[in-house]
């Protein structure tokens, strides 16, 4: 493996191979495969799962993991769809700010609780994951908020189209969604806070040491992951329609299999929201395609799921330790030269390390 490629680069383009193996197998095998409609049902399928992807990744950078995202999905789509079917005049642009609204204060719930109340990220995700689910049908009543009460163009934002051709259409959810990746990769990759995001998964002490306020940040993630959970909620009403107090049950765990998958290390520090939107759309094409082959059980598709995020943790981990394993090589080569190198800090390929890279530049 070419280790002149930074390990999130070669992720990312091995995730490109393998969605392009699985749908020139695929399109041998199922005929109209290659159609412009099935390229439309995974591109509107995947959107909450992408979002979700991209929430799971901010916090799992932080050495965390947000096991509620699919019940705060299911809280703001009810409670978004319930102000919707009472002010039926209301603008898209409300409903988009109510539902990331009431994502955001849940998810600073979470922040607090373990940022500053210092309980693991998995103990009080899971207590909240039922905690919210409980809250939302309590409020429910048991009642469901249908698609015939909500405004028309919930259901025709679904099916609208920024460009179309040959049967491929750009749906506007499915683009929301790709802006959301980009922006969230471009903050991390290019902005203090985002590098200093992943100094604290990296390396929590050494960040402390180098003055960055982890609490303050861990508590942001926290509230990005869940707006971005809420904007998830919003994009799950529009998909389905009618909400009920149980949606988005099972969300949490797609949205940590497709980070996971997408080259997000659980183990913190590494990993991008690129990496993830990839995952997202290898995991749903996948399902979507298997469905399409009756040889091919129920039983067999979720062992594929399966069988991707174990080769996807291994990989991970037979990765890092191989850097590792160079630079520190490096390293005693470096101490055993007169001065003038940088121990640790590259490959033998003399590319820099890319935690040694994102500490450097964690105050710049």
């Amino acid at each position: 493996m070419n280790l002149s490629l930074r390990p999130d680069r070669i992720k990312e383009l091995t995730l490109l191979g393998l969605i392009a193996l699985a749908v020139i197998i695929f399109g041998l095998v199922i005929d109209g495969y290659f159609s412009g409609r099935f390229f439309n049902r995974v591109s509107t399928s995947v959107v909450v799962v992408v979002i979700l992807a991209a929430a799971q990744a901010l916090v799992v950078i932080s050495r965390n993991v947000d096991l509620s995202v699919g019940s705060i999905v299911g809280v703001a789509a009810y409670l978004t769809a319930d102000f919707l079917q009472n002010n039926t005049g209301a603008s898209p642009v409300v409903a988009v700010l109510i539902a990331v609204a009431v994502g955001a204060v849940l998810g600073a719930f979470n922040g607090l609780l373990v940022a500053y109340g210092g309980v693991p990220a998995i103990i009080v995700t899971l207590g909240t994951l039922a905690l919210f689910r409980t809250l939302v049908s309590l409020y429910s009543g048991g009642e469901n908020v249908t698609a015939d009460a909500l405004p028309d163009w919930v259901i025709e934002l679904n099916a609208s189209t920024i460009v179309s051709g040959g049967g491929f259409d750009l749906r506007t959810t499915f683009a929301v969604a790709i802006v959301v990746v980009l922006a969230l990769q471009w903050i991390l990759a290019r902005l203090r806070w985002g590098r200093r995001l992943y100094a604290i998964g990296s390396n929590p002490d050494a960040a402390a040491q180098a003055g960055i306020p982890a609490k303050r940040l861990v508590l942001w993630s926290f509230m990005g992951s869940g707006a971005l959970a809420g904007l998830a909620g919003f994009m799950f009403m529009v998909r389905v329609g009618t909400i009920s107090a149980t949606a988005g049950s099972g969300l949490e765990l797609e949205s940590v299999a497709a980070a996971v998958v997408g080259g997000v290390s659980i183990l913190g520090g590494s990993g991008t929201v690129l990496g993830a939107f990839l995952g997202a759309v290898l995991i749903d094409t996948l399902r979507l395609s298997l469905v399409r082959v009756p040889q091919v059980s129920e039983f067999w598709r979720d062992a594929v799921l399966g069988v991707l995020v174990l080769a996807s943790v291994i990989a991970d981990g037979l990765l890092n330790r191989r850097l590792s394993r160079r630079v520190a090589e490096r390293g005693a080569v470096n101490a055993a030269e007169p001065a003038g190198g940088t121990a640790g800090d590259t490959t033998p390929d003399g590319v820099q390390h890319p935690l040694a890279a994102r500490e450097g530049s964690i105050n710049a």
